[in-house]
């Protein structure tokens, strides 16, 4: 008889236990690192968990959510890479190059997204965007600065230099004032630099450019967008106007911006984690520049500035701040 409640306890005991690991397997595990907390990359990580909630992840039901900032410090997105990588998670998805790289650094085996990723080919994440190999993919933000440099001409035609601030140790600002170069050159444009290597730096190398350009690009550097009230206390100090290649600079005081809306980034972003997660490979999901721009106004900037919006930007402007 003892005997009989013995196998029964170790049956209930496995059954249980069964059940247990059934359910633990049943909960996807995302663990999300990014670089530095500031309102386009909140934006994504927000858009990504909602996206994620659109296709049945709930948070504190089928989905443990894992979420850590570096608060810009590389040498930190490398510590949380490797604590995440320990926790082994079904997927990682960094925000932002540096953390997208830290990830990518820490392991072959889990799939790794990156969001909000200005070149990743540059960035060495991938060598090919349509042929993702390893186990990395992701989404680019690839800025339309060709597009943001004609913006710019078209508010202030009398411009003859840009200027920008930038950290050189962050590779997708690199990309972006390269492609800044090459777009002022084609409209006979100068570009005034200086550089920030963090966030404390901004606003007294913004006011070196403001004093020596007529406009300031504000660009979607996570250093600058970290200190974007710096940039724009610059801007304002000098009287030099800041278009910006984020929808959220508007908020801050920038005149006009160019860019995309980085909820509807984090949004897409979850197609790619709900994929995998599906059992969809690396391979299968070549690497995608995210969809949509909108143009933001701020007429309140404008008045300050005494700068009229022509027509044609007003009709193509999809919000504008009073």
């Amino acid at each position: 008889m003892k005997n009989n409640k013995l196998l029964t306890a170790i049956w209930v005991a496995a059954s249980l236990s069964m059940v247990s690991a059934s359910a633990v397997a049943e909960v996807a595990k995302v663990a999300v690192s990014q670089i530095v907390e500031h309102p386009a990359l909140d934006a994504a990580r927000n858009g990504l968990l909602d996206g994620l909630k659109q296709k049945g992840y709930i948070e504190g039901e089928n989905l443990e959510f894992s979420y850590q900032t570096a608060q810009g410090n590389p040498a930190i997105a490398v510590q949380i890479a490797k604590q995440f990588v320990g926790e082994r998670p079904d997927v990682l998805v960094g925000i932002a190059t540096p953390t997208a790289q830290a990830l990518a650094a820490s392991t072959r085996s889990i799939p790794v997204v990156f969001t909000a990723v200005t070149d990743p080919v540059g960035a060495k994440l991938v060598k090919d965007m349509d042929k993702p190999a390893r186990n990395v993919t992701g989404l680019s933000d690839l800025s339309p600065v060709a597009q943001h440099v004609a913006l710019m001409q078209e508010l202030l035609p009398e411009m003859n230099s840009i200027g920008v601030v930038f950290n050189p140790g962050e590779a997708n600002a690199v990309a972006l004032v390269q492609l800044l170069r090459a777009a002022a050159k084609d409209r006979g444009l100068t570009v005034v630099e200086a550089t920030a290597l963090k966030s404390a730096d901004v606003q007294s190398a913004a006011q070196i450019v403001a004093s020596k350009a007529d406009v300031i690009y504000a660009p979607t550097d996570n250093t600058v967008a970290s200190a974007i009230d710096g940039l724009v206390n610059a801007g304002n100090q000098a009287n030099t106007p800041i278009v910006g290649a984020s929808t959220t600079y508007i908020e801050n005081g920038a005149l006009a911006a160019l860019g995309f809306d980085y909820y509807q980034v984090g949004v897409q972003t979850a197609d790619y984690v709900d994929a995998l997660l599906k059992g969809k490979k690396i391979s299968e999901l070549p690497v995608k520049v995210a969809k949509g721009s909108d143009l933001a106004l701020n007429q309140k900037a404008a008045d300050k500035l005494g700068i009229t919006f022509p027509a044609a930007v007003l009709e193509r402007a999809t919000s504008i701040e009073e």
